[in-house]
């Protein structure tokens, strides 16, 4: 459950684009490692007694930086949304399934596009690049937010 104050912290960071994810979380209290996770793993959230928040993520820093943007996203959102789940901690494979149920999975991917692609910001490049094609617009907007073009063009319905 997002308590009001982390619900505040979360639509001030949505205002900036790209949003700046790192500074969202170190406002949750979140440690964010880059880490050498080993190939399969996008990422994960676990204990930490030296986080403010009493959690830490990592990313595997291997992968591509809009994929990194998302795990983050989506490690974030865990934290947001399944705390209380958490306990010894949760890793994502690539394909974001973990030993949570896939509701929770879903619910964690849905929660990361809103935070890296806000609707507001979706908005405003859509009337932007208005004149643009599909694809151009696509990828205009994937590199302003970015994300991957895959994603963008998901969250714009093609």
């Amino acid at each position: 459950m997002i308590t009001d104050t982390q619900r505040s912290i979360l639509q001030r960071h949505l205002s900036e684009v790209p949003v700046k994810l790192g500074a969202l979380a170190s406002e949750l209290g979140l440690e964010v490692f880059k880490s050498p996770l080993r190939p399969g793993i996008s990422g994960l959230i676990e204990p930490s007694h030296s986080a403010p928040s009493g959690f830490r993520i990592k990313i595997n820093r291997h992968e591509s930086v809009e994929r990194q943007r998302f795990t983050l996203a989506h490690e974030i959102s865990h934290f947001l949304l399944h705390r209380e789940l958490i306990r010894n901690g949760v890793i994502d494979d690539t394909m974001y399934r973990s030993n949570l149920s896939s509701r929770h999975e879903i619910e964690a991917n849905k929660l990361a596009s809103k935070i890296v692609m806000p609707e507001a910001a979706v908005d405003m490049l859509r009337r932007k690049y208005s004149g643009h094609s599909f694809e151009e617009m696509t990828h205009l907007m994937a590199k302003d937010l970015r994300v991957s073009e895959p994603a963008m063009r998901i969250k714009l319905g093609g």
